[in-house]
């Protein structure tokens, strides 16, 4: 195996390529302590070493620090850690030690963001945002199924309702063009059309 190129990536680390493809990055000082130069033979126990024991062990510890900072999805983790040009089995290999002590669980994830968000936004927006963020159908319907079932009240009805108080919006003399408009608002936020005619056959207050 032959060190083609070393390349800086940022003011203390280099992208080393081994046969002309990316191997991975190291830091400066670890490029001189195992002896590392363009045109020259990297040995097996140092490539070894290097791929099966340093950059693992440096992935396992940059998602520590990321999971310290905030909780992420599979995904998200997943993504940064693309950032840092890990291969892809490292970056598996760093996944599958944190689910084994429960530090990343999009179940726990979803749950705790759900919880959190359901008095602020619609059952349907929330799924979406946790689309976007990567939990999997399967779980969302799941923890979304368990979350509204323990609520003894209808906390999208009573979302949908705080809206329409929040836009000082009349049911009972609001004209058939002011309904439409709101039913629109509604829709936008991601309320279903039952919950929407619910909501507007409800006295808010506003009068």
């Amino acid at each position: 195996m032959t060190v083609t190129d070393i390349v800086a990536f940022d003011n203390k680390r280099s992208k080393v390529f081994i046969d002309g493809e990316f191997a991975f990055i190291l830091y400066r000082g670890e490029i001189r302590t195992y002896g590392i130069k363009t045109g020259e033979e990297i040995s097996s126990p140092v490539f070894n070493e290097i791929t099966e024991t340093v950059i693992p062990k440096r992935a396992k510890l940059r998602a520590m620090n990321l999971l310290q900072k905030r909780d992420y999805t599979e995904r998200k983790l997943r993504d940064k850690l693309r950032e840092g040009m890990y291969a892809e089995s490292v970056i598996d290999e760093t996944i599958d030690y944190l689910k084994s002590y429960r530090y990343i669980d999009d179940e726990r994830y979803a749950g705790d963001y759900i919880r959190y968000q359901m008095n602020l936004r619609s059952k349907n927006r929330i799924k979406q945002d946790l689309i976007q963020k990567g939990i999997s159908a399967d779980i969302i319907e799941k923890i979304v199924s368990e979350a509204y079932s323990e609520e003894n009240d209808d906390p999208e009805l009573e979302l949908c309702i705080s809206l329409l108080r929040k836009k000082r919006f009349d049911n009972e003399n609001a004209t058939y063009e002011e309904r439409q408009k709101m039913m629109a608002f509604l829709y936008r936020k991601g309320f279903d059309g039952d919950t929407i005619q619910r909501a507007l056959s409800l006295d808010t207050g506003i009068n």
